[in-house]
């Protein structure tokens, strides 16, 4: 009987990553078929060369919500932890044993300083995607498109009541306004005025002081808006908790390729 419990700390060993990574990882077939340094042009206008301290790599930066997404981690706290004990995750950033990890916060804070409204994650997908292809890795013979919705990072319970109008609503409005006004038009009289310029006390289209025709009102609806994301929509399907969410739909090749996607925003979702 053998045992290992002796512990060997002290102990030193000249090892290096590249030999921890077994050959087979997936991080190491995505770093056989992707050359992010393409990333390096793209975000070359974001940085400054005179002021400010070094920055970190903008791969590694980039590379580091890939690891998240790709491995299901939940945060980026998470994430950063996984990395700090993960040898081939480390392997991927170009970070060696000692190399410190950044801190969860600064992928944030980089995103909110530099790329927010940017289309630079477009980007980045659409020149990764052009890559596989390249490499015969995505077969656009076959493609299936699949909606679902994605939980947007909101507390459900900050949230404020609004009035929206109504699509079907706003459509037969302006269509009853193109009828009207066609009829006025063949008795001789003009267009009926924008909602702003109507007198208030002209004919039929007196709103009795509200500010609004009883057709607007009919036309609005309340919905529930998140005070942290007003972007995101009130989902609720079947027995699932009503939460903040966005509705994702996705086109993929046969091999799980994402090759397009498209986000809804500014809705309700429903069932």
């Amino acid at each position: 009987m053998i045992s290992k419990n002796g512990r060997k700390e002290p102990q030193m060993q000249i090892v290096s990553l590249e030999q921890l990574v077994p050959e087979d990882h997936l991080l190491r077939k995505i770093d056989a078929a992707v050359d992010f340094d393409f990333i390096y042009d793209l975000v070359e206008e974001k940085y400054s060369t005179e002021t400010g301290r070094p920055s970190i790599d903008p791969v590694t930066l980039i590379k580091i919500p890939i690891i998240q997404y790709m491995f299901g981690i939940k945060s980026m706290r998470q994430t950063i932890r996984e990395i700090e004990v993960n040898v081939a995750y480390r392997w991927f950033l170009g970070l060696d044993f000692y190399d410190k990890v950044p801190h969860f916060s600064t992928f944030g804070k980089n995103y909110k300083r530099r790329f927010e409204g940017t289309d630079l994650f477009e980007q980045i997908f659409q020149q990764i995607l052009l890559q596989c292809m390249k490499n015969d890795l995505v077969n656009t013979d076959t493609m299936f498109v699949d909606a679902t919705h994605v939980k947007a990072a909101a507390n459900r319970k900050k949230a404020k009541k609004i009035l929206v109008a109504k699509k079907e609503a706003r459509f037969y409005d302006e269509k009853l306004r193109e009828e009207i006004d066609a009829d006025r038009a063949a008795h001789g009289k003009k267009p009926l005025k924008d909602k702003d310029d109507v007198d208030r006390d002209d004919d039929d289209m007196n709103s009795g002081g509200s500010g609004s025709t009883p057709l607007e009102e009919a036309a609005m609806k309340e919905k529930k808006q998140s005070t942290t994301d007003p972007e995101s929509g009130w989902f609720h399907k079947g027995e699932h908790k009503e939460v903040f969410a966005y509705a994702v739909e996705t086109a993929c090749d046969e091999n799980g390729w994402i090759l397009d996607y498209t986000i809804a925003q500014k809705r309700i979702l429903r069932p």
